[in-house]
């Protein structure tokens, strides 16, 4: 269970982020939405996972190996951001968010559409 610092940890980041990941999508990546799904903070407050949500989902794997590289600067910008709040600004990891598409897959092979064994 999260305390309730790590979820404001989370929220923040996740807004900061978000607001950071749209500025940087129209320059870096046109045509693309770039979306943070969910941040989850280690108890620690060392560590954060950064689920993003990318579409169209054609150059996602460029994507988040560019997100993996600025990371850094991602890190040091929410350090401006959290510098009165927190001493130490949490690692940045990234992970691609594939809960939409597991639905998507889910719902398909529930409706029968989809790759099921056994119907």
């Amino acid at each position: 269970m999260d305390s309730n610092r790590q979820k404001k940890v989370s929220t923040v980041f996740q807004e900061e982020l978000s607001e950071i990941f749209r500025k940087e999508a129209k320059e870096l990546y046109p045509g693309s939405l770039i979306s943070v799904s969910e941040v989850k903070v280690s108890p620690d407050l060392s560590i954060a996972k950064v689920y993003i949500s990318i579409f169209p989902v054609t150059n996602k794997d460029l994507i988040i190996k560019a997100l993996k590289l600025k990371a850094p600067t991602y890190r040091s910008q929410l350090a401006k951001t959290a510098a009165k709040t927190m001493r130490i600004t949490p690692e940045l990891l990234f992970y691609l968010d594939n809960t939409l598409d597991e639905m998507e897959r889910i719902d398909r092979a529930l409706s029968g559409k989809g790759d099921n064994p056994i119907l």
